[in-house]
């Protein structure tokens, strides 16, 4: 600054080079990964994967659901209520006061007849969307849940190097669920880090049969635990990792000894199950800690065995969530203190991608000095 004489960007000049080269940025940020992977930086071939919500420069206010905009429509019902009967009082007090309560509360319900019908105008445009929800500010801003109630935002997909913590992929996207992208965000880690075999840590966010059997074909290995969807475990019953399934004769073993064998098979959701259960059922000692039902009926997808193999693997490694939580948790928490409390600046999807690139590149490149040491990356930056 001194050598310029103070000459210093303008703050639009920055903010428009943002805006007109988000390809360029987002290409700069793989291209640091490239480096980082001839810097052999990438020797233990595992990620941790994990999502985040970051808030989006749209209020909660500007952002309509069916069930907000339900409940705002009757709010206004219910204070146009509350002034007509204001006014049914006003007429008992004195002639001049009287009039100047109804004028003021006129106005009122006016206004309030005015919201309304400004809300039916967005609800006819929310309606005519393909997910029933607008957001008025950034139109890519989408309502998701968080462990602290729910923000309008987008979910940050990131895969973190276990070795260095380096974020080695990174996605945003305004869909508030995990559970399809364990395969898209793998495949993304893969081709950055460059190899063929990769193992993956994610939590049970992202736990889906498909996913999973996409990841093991293409050469991924998946840790993932399982989402836990029965009570019986809760409620003192049988959890279905109580029964054997025995391959060699496509049965499974129960508690009491008993074979359930495979009865028909049916389609449900895409995936075709096959359903078992035992004839001695009704007849069972322990039948009341099995069932209450007059049979135990076991749900098996045709792929089961990748699911089996899998849970294994985990049982073999107990120690990976807690190594999942490290290295992938962290990254977030610097980013959003980085961000502060407001997180993305830009509107819209393209725009909060190369927001984020930036964010992420300049993470990158910290850690990066941190590991090698400043004087030693100027020289391979130089080479």
């Amino acid at each position: 600054m001194w050598l310029t004489g103070r000459l210093m960007p303008d703050f639009k000049t920055i903010a428009n080079f943002r805006k007109d080269n988000g390809k360029a940025i987002r290409q700069v940020c793989r291209q640091f990964i490239v480096l980082c992977r001839q810097l052999n930086l990438f020797t233990q071939a595992l990620v941790a994967i994990d999502g985040s919500k970051f808030k989006a420069v749209n209020n909660r206010d500007k952002n309509f659901t069916p069930a907000k905009m339900k409940r705002r429509m009757e709010q206004i019902n219910e204070s146009v209520d509350r002034y007509l009967r204001a006014m049914d009082t006003a007429d008992r007090a004195e002639p001049d006061v009287a009039v100047l309560k109804k004028e003021r509360l006129q106005e009122k319900i006016e206004a309030l007849k005015e919201r309304m019908e400004h809300l039916k105008a967005i609800d006819a445009q929310m309606r005519a969307t393909s997910d029933q929800q607008i957001s008025l500010t950034d139109p890519d801003a989408r309502s998701m849940k968080t462990r602290e109630g729910g923000i309008v935002g987008y979910n940050v997909q990131t895969a973190v190097d276990a070795e260095h913590h380096l974020i080695v992929a990174h996605e945003v996207t305004n869909d508030g669920v995990d559970r399809d992208l364990l395969a898209t965000m793998s495949e993304k880690a893969r081709e950055a880090i460059g190899t063929k075999g990769l193992d993956v840590l994610a939590d049970r966010g992202y736990y889906k049969s498909e996913t999973i059997l996409e990841c093991t074909r293409s050469g991924i290995t998946p840790i993932v635990p399982k989402t836990m969807t029965s009570n019986n475990l809760a409620e003192g019953r049988f959890d279905k990792q109580d029964f054997v399934y025995i391959p060699e004769v496509d049965e499974y073993r129960c508690p009491a000894g008993q074979r359930a064998i495979r009865r028909f098979t049916t389609l449900e959701h895409g995936l075709n199950l096959h359903k078992y259960w035992s004839s001695a059922c009704p007849r069972c000692p322990i039948k009341s800690r099995c069932t209450t039902g007059d049979y135990r009926r076991i749900t098996r997808w045709e792929h089961e065995s990748v699911l089996e193999t899998m849970q294994e693997r985990l049982d073999r490694r107990p120690e990976s969530m807690r190594v999942r939580r490290r290295t992938v948790e962290h990254p977030f928490g610097t980013l959003k203190f980085w961000m502060g409390a407001t997180h993305f600046l830009c509107r819209t999807l393209p725009r909060v991608r190369t927001e984020m690139s930036l964010h992420v590149l300049a993470y990158n490149l910290k850690r990066v000095m941190r590991i090698l040491g400043v004087g030693e990356l100027l020289q391979v930056l130089r080479a």
